[in-house]
């Protein structure tokens, strides 16, 4: 039988020893007493959360931690949602083949998506930049993972090619933004915006389903960046024939660190530049309307008929579904109260 991907399922569909990708599970409590397993089932256009009923520690033991499982059950509707019913789960071993059918990827084209990355950095003027950022581009293990890499986990632009994806859109909007503020410095905004994320190129993974390296735990990305440039940097001294300036140096380094915008979103230090607080501010433009999309596109997927998503607890609202992304529900919808 065909694979059937989550987000062609519809509730009442049944699936017999399908592979998904186990992105979480929990061991919980009913209200009875009796133990089930809430787990969230994924491939490449989706996720969906599914339960298995009177469950077992020694079940939940055998059950992979962001890994592959063969599952056989029933879709269902709950509080708007699709759920999966599990009737039967095991681990199972995946080929890489497999891996590309269950991860999510970037619905752009990734070799064109580097074409214009490229073009945006030629851009550049300053000598020092240019050559800065040519030591990024000529690592050809570093940018085989740029474009590969997630942007995130969960979040945003969580699948492959994000991470080349969410950079790009920030260098676009730079080139529309920038112009019109000139206390931004444009060789620093471009190079900054470029390396912003590059540290996710080593903290996150994606061999399998999504997930921090133990560098990417343990370090971060923003810091695991810094130390990227302070590397570069010294490689470009040797071409250019002369020290590296630590002026831009350091000017790219508070870019990539504070990027975050505050200390409890993991910020290193707070805004001090012109170019840093416009990234700060691209970046979570970005970041914020891809989730908009994804929550939309969602809710439209399992309850077409109302006019708001359920509520988005990343975002900390509910979302109206009538906009250009979405669709309006009925007249009269008052799922929203």
């Amino acid at each position: 039988m065909s694979r059937r991907y989550i987000k062609d399922l519809a509730s009442g569909d049944t699936l017999d020893d399908q592979v998904f990708l186990l992105t979480q599970k929990d061991l919980r409590s009913a209200n009875n007493g009796s133990l089930y397993i809430h787990a969230v089932l994924a491939d490449r256009t989706g996720q969906m959360p599914g339960r298995v009923w009177q469950a077992s520690q020694e079940l939940y033991n055998l059950l992979p931690q962001d890994g592959f499982v063969k599952v056989r059950g029933r879709t269902e509707s709950y509080k708007g949602s699709l759920q999966f019913i599990i009737e039967g789960i095991k681990a199972v071993d995946v080929s890489a083949a497999d891996v590309e059918e269950l991860l999510p990827k970037t619905a752009k084209d990734i070799d064109q998506m580097k074409r214009r990355v490229l073009e945006i950095l030629r851009m550049v003027k300053d000598r020092n930049v240019l050559y800065l950022v040519k030591q990024f581009v000529d690592d050809k293990k570093l940018m085989e993972q740029f474009c590969k890499a997630p942007a995130a986990v969960q979040m945003h632009h969580a699948c492959i090619g994000g991470l080349l994806e969410h950079t790009l859109n920030l260098m676009e909007l730079v080139l529309l933004v920038g112009p019109r503020y000139p206390q931004i410095d444009m060789d620093l905004m471009i190079a900054g915006t470029f390396l912003h994320d590059i540290g996710k190129t080593h903290e996150l993974t994606c061999e399998g389903a999504f997930k921090y390296s133990d560098g990417g735990q343990l370090v971060g990305h923003l810091v695991i960046g810094a130390l990227f440039i302070e590397q570069k940097a010294r490689l470009a001294e040797k071409e250019l024939g002369e020290p590296f300036p630590e002026r831009i140096l350091h000017l790219l380094q508070h870019m990539v660190l504070w990027h975050h915008g505050e200390y409890e979103l993991g910020a290193a230090r707070l805004p001090m530049t012109a170019e840093s607080l416009a990234l700060h501010h691209l970046d979570n433009l970005d970041a914020k309307l891809e989730m908009v999309r994804l929550e939309i596109e969602s809710a439209n997927a399992t309850d077409p008929e109302t006019s708001w998503t359920g509520y988005v607890r990343s975002l900390e609202r509910r979302l109206y579904k009538g906009g250009l992304y979405g669709k309006a529900g009925k007249d009269g919808d008052r799922s929203g109260s």
